[in-house]
């Protein structure tokens, strides 16, 4: 059974930090790509960056290359969303799902399996 948990949102002020986790289960992480969405309630889903774990290709949107950084740990099955110098227009809910790498995130005929999502809040 293919599982996606997301974990580690939360309230950060402006200029914070916080590390999301992807914790996958029932596939290889080597034969997918893993992507990072964001959703604010009301508007269009974004995509944040795809992560090819099997060659470490990543592409990145604009609005966070330079911030956010994606690593991953094969033996915990777990990928990582680490973003630093948050502004509050990166709150929104943060979902990571499994498909195929892509520079094209808006592709979302790639993804066939999401997470639950957590909730990113930057705010002071």
């Amino acid at each position: 059974q293919v599982q996606l948990v997301e974990s580690g949102g939360g309230l950060v002020q402006p200029g914070g930090s916080l590390r999301l986790s992807c914790a996958v289960s029932g596939f290889t992480l080597d034969d997918y790509a893993i992507g990072w969405f964001r959703q604010v309630p009301g508007k269009e889903r974004e995509g944040v960056l795809c992560v090819s774990v099997s060659d470490d290709s990543s592409y990145y949107t604009d609005s966070v290359k330079g911030r956010f950084t994606v690593s991953r740990d094969k033996a915990k099955n777990t990928i990582y969303l680490q973003m630093n110098s948050l502004k509050p227009e990166d709150t929104a809910v943060y979902y990571c799902a499994r498909g195929f790498f892509t520079k094209d995130l808006a592709d979302y005929d790639l993804w066939d399996y999401w997470g639950q999502g957590t909730q990113v809040t930057v705010s002071s």
